[in-house]
């Protein structure tokens, strides 16, 4: 796929990417949200605390959020086997001659 030259700017700094073409949209939904995060964070004006801080948590809030994802897409095996379970009586069911 074709490349194409990005620049995002993140807290006040420019950062040049080559991405794949038709992914702008989407870094730029991220650049305008990690930016918008990282506005609300420097708002509580924290004590003692300078860009690289603000900064470390917004990649904290962006990365739990992610885990936090990743686990709700998880299917455990207790799960699995109660879908199993579903499967094999609505099969039972639907193949009953007595209907």
């Amino acid at each position: 796929m074709a490349k194409q030259a990005i620049t995002l700017k993140i807290a006040g700094k420019s950062y040049p990417f080559n991405i794949e073409s038709g992914k702008e949209e989407m870094y730029r939904l991220a650049e305008r949200e990690a930016n918008s995060y990282l506005t609300l964070i420097k708002q509580q004006n924290i004590k003692n605390w300078n860009d690289q801080d603000y900064l470390s948590m917004t990649a904290l809030k962006f990365a739990i959020a992610n885990v936090g994802m990743r686990q709700s897409r998880e299917v455990d095996d207790e799960d699995l086997r109660q879908l199993e379970k579903i499967g094999t009586e609505i099969d039972a069911y639907l193949n009953d001659p007595k209907k």
